[in-house]
């Protein structure tokens, strides 16, 4: 078995072509889609980057594994405790140990993703690693030489896997000048209108329209496709057009690796994944350039399977998290289950097309805030237990069928929904506080520390900025959920 796993970080679905884009961003990608399955709605269970990737790799929530938040106790995996042996578990029963030490593959990855977090365990399992040094800041022209050099050793051999990490849809947005912008001339999405953007204006909280860097509105010449504010609708172009010129460039870089295991005769016989760590908010609850919640837009992230024994052309639209790979993986290659893994396979529906997603999915942030949401039906519900500076009310909903940029909360309108919705959160969380073995819900030491990571103690500097741009209406409020920040 050879595997390919394209990770892409921050990759929203929906700026693809192959899942509805009317710009073409993604010709390699969609190529791929075409030919295999795609996974229409697919979540990382825990946002963002590090919560999401430890989910992937360990096949737990954060909640067992103990990682959502970016910095404090919740930004490393929790101790296994007197049972751990001589190695721990991510040895044998992480994704990258099941694949080398139980399937038997030689495992390589290019990624700074380490490095970047100090997430050493993210290398378990790994016989190869290469880390282009920039700590997440890599264009693909650094990555994609590594990884063609490494298939030129390795392509043809059988029973291999490699993990190639971009980031070039990351902020900030910075596809290289040579690139210049094949989306110049493309409209932005419909949904985007001055009138929305004028909305925008007046939220406030990190990453709103006028502090696109966090908490003000400085721009870093280096990033020139990357505003410091939204003013106006060229503004707004100019972020659409970054990101979605990092995605094109992401996807230029996906061909080029596609063509150098076609050149080595082994493109159909390789098992190819297209994934992404997590999505972006671009407007969605008026946050833009950031992936700062528990919503849709942050959570929801491509995933497209293609090779062989997999169903071509097929559209999978049950409910799945990242962290269903490991068990799947492990059941294409014939590994047992093992029992800590709180994901399911969803092998049957790369083999047959079958239904096999689940009934609902919960989804964590603790990282921008502390948010636990459900999306069930046509449901998003998201309960916010720290607001991140955002002043969300305690409960939203958002009919994502209708609604996908989360425009119109309707939680007033529908507390029935509501009301099923959040049974469901606590139905979900009942079972699952038994595998703590005495431990705190993560969630709660997140908030014991003073708030998630990119919001703590920084209500005193923010405070000022918002009273520099007409918005300190908000600071009242702000200190009435924040005293012990304000005093």
């Amino acid at each position: 078995m050879r595997i390919l796993y394209l990770d892409i970080d921050t990759l929203r679905p929906d700026h693809l072509g192959c899942y509805g884009y009317h710009r073409a961003t993604s010709p390699h990608i969609d190529a791929l889609a075409a030919e295999g399955v795609r996974f229409d709605r697919y979540y990382c269970s825990d946002a963002p980057c590090l919560p999401s990737r430890a989910a992937l790799v360990t096949g737990q929530f954060g909640l067992h594994n103990g990682i959502v938040n970016h910095g404090g106790l919740c930004a490393d995996l929790r101790p296994e405790g007197r049972p751990r042996g001589f190695r721990d578990r991510l040895h044998s029963h992480g994704l990258w140990g099941m694949l080398r030490r139980g399937a038997g593959l030689h495992t390589a990855s290019i990624s700074p993703f380490a490095d970047r977090h100090s997430a050493w365990w993210f290398y378990a399992g790994f016989a190869e690693m290469y880390d282009p040094g920039k700590g997440g800041m890599e264009s693909a022209e650094e990555v994609t030489p590594r990884a063609l050099e490494w298939l030129a050793r390795h392509a043809k051999n059988d029973h291999w896997l490699l993990h190639v990490n971009y980031w070039d849809p990351h902020t900030p947005y910075r596809a290289p000048d040579t690139f210049d912008n094949p989306f110049a001339h493309d409209p932005l999405p419909a949904w985007i209108t001055p009138e929305v953007l004028a909305q925008h204006r007046e939220c406030v909280g990190p990453h709103c329209a006028r502090e696109i860097n966090m908490y003000d509105n400085h721009e870093e010449p280096r990033y020139p496709r990357q505003p410091g504010e939204l003013r106006g609708m060229h503004d707004l172009r100019r972020l659409f057009d970054g990101y979605d010129c990092g995605v094109r460039y992401a996807d230029q870089h996906v061909g080029m690796i596609c063509d150098a295991l076609r050149r080595a005769g082994v493109f159909d016989d390789t098992l190819i994944i297209v994934s992404a760590d997590h999505g972006e908010n671009m407007g969605e609850l008026g946050i833009y350039a950031e992936h700062g919640t528990a919503d849709h837009a942050t959570c929801r992230i491509p995933m497209i399977v293609r090779g062989p024994g997999i169903v071509r052309g097929h559209v999978d639209r049950g409910l799945h998290y990242n962290l269903d790979l490991l068990p799947t993986l492990a059941e294409l290659c014939g590994q047992p289950r093992a029992p800590q893994w709180d994901g399911q396979s969803f092998l049957p529906a790369l083999q047959r097309g079958a239904e096999c997603g689940r009934p609902y999915l919960v989804l964590s942030q603790c990282a921008h805030v502390c948010q636990r949401s459900v999306v069930v039906d046509k449901w998003l519900y998201m309960r916010t237990y720290h607001d991140g500076y955002h002043l969300f009310p305690n409960e939203m909903l958002f009919d994502i069928v209708n609604d996908p940029h989360e425009q119109s909360d309707v939680a007033v309108a529908h507390p029935d929904v509501c009301a099923y919705a959040a049974r469901e959160l606590q139905e979900w969380l009942a079972p699952m506080l038994p595998g703590l073995h005495g431990a705190s819900d993560p969630l709660w030491t997140v908030l014991s520390e003073g708030g998630p990571f990119h919001a703590r103690g920084q209500l005193a500097h923010y405070r000022a900025y918002l009273e520099q741009t007409g918005r300190g209406w908000a600071i009242p409020e702000l200190a009435k959920r924040h005293p012990q920040e304000l005093h």
